[in-house]
């Protein structure tokens, strides 16, 4: 964590050294995106990483020359992980007419803005458990919680992991990948799998370890707890306290380079987290090679930064590159309507994420074959690609 301060510093300077050199001393007025983020609270380590991202972005488009001339500006705003002050948030930025936004990071947050967003402004989500209606105004970061569960599923069942225990919170995150977990449970292909338990706590809890004794005693061959920051530190104790030595898969809500070091001490032997494409994969698979071309940007803008990205950072990448793409083609006067339009046009944008296809896959783009899943390796401190695109094991 000592590390944030100097980046976030570094990335200033960065940014306004880019903005005097590309655009001069009388540079043209900045393109503001305002974005809502949740900088403090619960889920504060998904907001920090997607705020530390969204500034690399900003620096690396106005080295670019900006968006039609005009240098880009992020303006950030915390609403502390409660959906009450994202409400209270967004209705000040709307009450200015902008044409998009961006956020925030957490399901409820999402859910509790998107009656708001009928006639506009468009908003890109950064959390992928939410599924905005088909034609809204709000979009929805990465392939969606229900494929990466399908990955995680598919990756188990195909190494011999059939007998599984599920467990989620009770808040809107979990009730949504309780329901994708149902989804992926009725495929064809996982006639074989059979829940041996299933629980729920919630989110405030500070003990789950009698959950855990049940679904240990259940004998399951594969774990999934599906909740984020803390609530998850409290089901790995858990699961550590009550010996359940089995792989445990989570949400990559937790891929986290920062949880994995406050964690490290009680991270189950065994974790695997269903993401993005993003994650190096040299010499396991190949991507479509514009896919492969913007990875390869995405990775050296980090490492020229001295940062490692990791699912913070692909979930706010490409969603604010897909808005710069859009106002780069239509210009800064193009309206809610208008970005959503041509969004909504694209079938073959590429990005970290994968190729998007909005018209096969409307608010979104992205599907199951855009998620693999990985393994987090504590020697290498990183994450270890294990599955194909889709979830099927590698050596399959």
């Amino acid at each position: 964590m000592s590390i944030l301060n100097p980046v976030k510093r570094g990335l200033a300077i960065l940014a306004c050294t880019s903005l005097l050199g590309v655009f001069g001393a009388h540079a043209a007025n900045p393109y503001k995106i305002n974005v809502i983020l949740p900088l403090t609270g619960g889920a504060a380590f998904l907001g920090k990483g997607e705020q530390q991202t969204l500034q690399l972005l900003q620096s690396t488009v106005n080295k670019e020359g900006g968006i039609s001339g005009q240098p880009l500006e992020f303006v950030f705003h915390d609403d502390q992980t409660n959906p009450q002050i994202t409400v209270q948030i967004a209705n000040g930025i709307l009450a200015e007419k902008p044409a998009v936004m961006l956020g925030s990071s957490i399901v409820a947050m999402c859910n509790a803005m998107a009656p708001l967003l009928k006639e506009g402004p468009f908003d890109y989500c950064l959390s992928p458990g939410v599924h905005p209606a088909p034609g809204s105004y709000q979009y929805s970061t990465s392939a969606d919680t229900h494929a990466l569960i399908e990955a995680l599923v598919r990756y188990f069942r195909s190494s011999g992991k059939t007998k599984i225990a599920f467990m989620t919170s009770t808040d809107a995150s979990g009730q949504d990948a309780e329901r994708g977990f149902d989804e992926v449970l009725k495929l064809p292909e996982n006639s074989d799998v059979q829940v041996v338990e299933r629980q729920r706590f919630n989110p405030k809890d500070v003990s789950v370890s009698a959950q855990i004794e049940r679904i240990k005693a259940a004998n399951p061959q594969a774990f999934i707890a599906w909740s984020t920051g803390a609530p998850i530190a409290t089901v790995f104790k858990a699961v550590l306290q009550a010996g359940l030595d089995v792989p445990v898969g989570t949400t990559n809500g937790n891929q986290t380079y920062a949880q994995m070091e406050q964690y490290k001490s009680f991270l189950p032997k065994q974790l695997y987290i269903p993401t993005s494409v993003f994650l190096p994969h040299e010499g396991m698979f190949k991507l479509d090679s514009k896919v492969e071309e913007q990875q390869k940007k995405f990775h050296a803008a980090f490492k020229a930064a001295k940062l490692k990205p990791d699912n913070m950072s692909a979930l706010a990448w490409d969603p604010a590159n897909i808005v710069v793409e859009a106002l780069r083609k239509l210009g800064t006067k193009a309206t809610a309507a208008q970005i959503r339009d041509y969004v909504n046009s694209q079938t073959s944008l590429s990005g970290v994420n994968g190729i998007y296809n909005f018209k096969s896959v409307p608010q979104r783009g992205l599907t199951v074959k855009n998620a693999v899943v990985s393994r987090w390796d504590p020697a290498a401190d990183t994450w270890i690609v294990v599955s194909q695109p889709t979830g099927a094991p590698l050596h399959k």
